[in-house]
């Protein structure tokens, strides 16, 4: 059976590149992604992004990109599943390479947020998101249907608000050590009890900022990475329906829980030694975890409030420090995650290594759980 390895990535910063334009920030993480797996040629390429069109006025990426690359006639498209549509990307070229029809499949997850200055103009965009018709359309923004999540999940589970904080000063804490992450220091309990609120009781600790980044890995049949190989054991994905009033619980996630599922299904035993997790906001990151089993229901506050999710810790998770202090470029972030998975797996994540890691779970969250990709994946 052909298997999918990753063979080498490319990372740029998460952050403001006023500097740069959505296809260059592609073109320098492609190009740093080829070099790094030894300068092979590609068949295919992917890209991901969720608002190019919204935010910068470009659609038809494929073309936009190749053509920045100097990849005159390599097929390319663009996937799209809002802040899942890197990892969806990433199973798009892994059916490429399965099928046959490509040996090596670029995938590029690229967003530009930036170019949207004002915070109306950057709630309209993320808006799109949701549901535009019973949603937004009615004043709701991405941050407020969090903000319900974070009301339901305190008047059910009786937690304190403050138990939302150990999720954010853990992923501080471990962006301080991630050279590409945006927000590289640490917050405490009065910095999060202190923060302005974005959406009551939602504050601006709690979700990730606008930001602009660009990441790239290659895909390839074979274990060929010259700086070691990743292989994508399996994944799985899954969808809800995309409107929160819609759904019958707004604290269960049920495409996270049927993608996790569909993906453990094809192994044997796959115990992770990291998780990944693209949290969108602090409830999210609690919610998700639950969803993977790694807590009770109301409970996950206390992984973090322990220490386990530390890199350190007996479930570490976003060793690399999540969408809240990595940074969040929508289209891009599952992609940054596959990246993140492969350099930890390589032994190369330096100064934020999970030791010994050989195994990882990642989690790509698009909308608020409404499109759930699981990938798992192993150092060879």
């Amino acid at each position: 059976m052909t298997m999918t390895y990753i063979i080498g990535t490319g990372i740029l910063k998460v952050g403001d590149h006023w500097e740069k334009s959505l296809r260059n920030l592609a073109a320098e993480a492609s190009i740093l992604a080829i070099e790094d797996a030894g300068g092979v040629s590609v068949d295919y390429v992917i890209v991901a992004n969720s608002l190019s069109g919204v935010v910068n006025g470009q659609e038809n990426l494929g073309s936009y990109v190749v053509s920045r690359l100097n990849l005159k006639g390599v097929p390319a498209l663009k996937v799209e599943a809002a802040n899942a549509s890197g990892a969806a990307a990433a199973i798009v070229a892994n059916s490429l390479i399965k099928s046959g029809d490509a040996k090596r499949v670029l995938v590029i997850g690229v967003e530009k947020m930036t170019d949207y200055t004002s915070l109306e103009d950057s709630n309209a965009a993320l808006s799109t998101l949701m549901d535009s018709e019973y949603e937004a359309f009615h004043g709701a923004t991405l941050d407020s249907l969090h903000a319900l999540l974070m009301r339901e999940y305190l008047r059910k589970y009786q937690v304190k608000r403050e138990d939302f904080s150990y999720f954010p000063i853990l992923m501080h804490e471990n962006a301080v050590d991630t050279p590409h992450a945006q927000y590289r220091f640490k917050i405490d309990l009065d910095a999060y009890i202190s923060s302005p609120l974005v959406a009551e009781p939602i504050s601006m600790m709690d979700v990730p900022s606008p930001s602009d980044g660009a990441a790239a890995i290659v895909l390839s049949e074979k274990n060929e990475g010259p700086n070691g190989s990743v292989k994508i054991s399996s994944f799985g994905q899954a969808t809800d329906r995309i409107s929160l009033y819609d759904r019958k619980s707004l604290l269960e996630m049920p495409s996270i829980r049927m993608a996790f599922n569909r993906a453990v299904s094809k192994l044997n035993n796959f115990k992770p030694d990291f998780y990944i997790i693209g949290e969108y906001s602090s409830v999210m990151g609690y919610i998700a975890t639950e969803e993977l089993g790694l807590a009770e229901r109301g409970k996950a506050y206390k992984l973090f409030m322990d220490g386990e999710a530390k890199r350190s810790g007996p479930t570490p998770i976003n060793p690399e420090g999540g969408s809240k202090a990595r940074g969040d470029p929508i289209g891009a972030t599952g992609v940054y995650q596959l990246a993140e998975a492969y350099l930890q797996l390589t032994g190369r994540a330096q100064g934020w290594q999970v030791n010994g890691a050989r195994r990882a779970l990642v989690l790509s969250i698009g909308g608020v759980g409404c499109n759930s990709v699981v990938h798992l994946v192993e150092g060879v």
